[in-house]
């Protein structure tokens, strides 16, 4: 069953925790799609994981850049999956669709906490996974370091 994951993002901005989130999937062997709530935040994320670290990349694609079953990381605005990733990220306006999550091992919403509209979509999404009877865990950015404040379901 999937386990949902929601990540406020009060202290650090997505260009930093997306990065280091994607980083501890790749070191568990997993392979990740990233969803954007629609196409223009892609080519920002796409940037963003060429260059957050001077020393090194993160590996990833889209559909336009081909070999997209070969890709660790999948940048999408759609419902494709085509290297079949386990883990789902959803950004920018991505929400979380509870039929959907049982097809994944984990899905991740990051959230932007100074955005009243994130926050609030957010909170909509975690009741939708509570009362689909997930499992949901909700982590907030305490003194640089992800804290579990929250959890639901089995």
């Amino acid at each position: 069953m999937a386990e949902v994951l929601f990540y406020h993002l009060t202290a650090w901005p997505l260009d930093r925790s997306l990065p280091e989130l994607l980083t501890r999937s790749l070191d568990r062997g997993w392979r990740v799609v990233v969803r954007a709530g629609s196409e223009p935040p892609l080519e920002r994320i796409d940037e963003m994981l060429w260059s957050h670290d001077a020393q090194s990349f993160l590996p990833h694609g889209t559909a336009a850049m081909g070999h997209a079953g070969q890709q660790p990381i999948y940048l999408t605005a759609g419902p494709e999956n085509p290297a079949g990733a386990n883990v789902l990220m959803l950004v920018a306006g991505a929400r979380v669709d509870p039929a959907e999550a049982s097809r994944w091992d984990r899905v991740c919403l990051l959230f932007d906490g100074n955005d009243a509209a994130e926050l609030e979509a957010a909170r909509a999404d975690w009741i939708a996974v509570r009362d689909a009877g997930l499992t949901g865990k909700y982590w907030a950015q305490d003194g640089g370091r992800w804290t579990q404040k929250a959890a639901t379901g089995p």
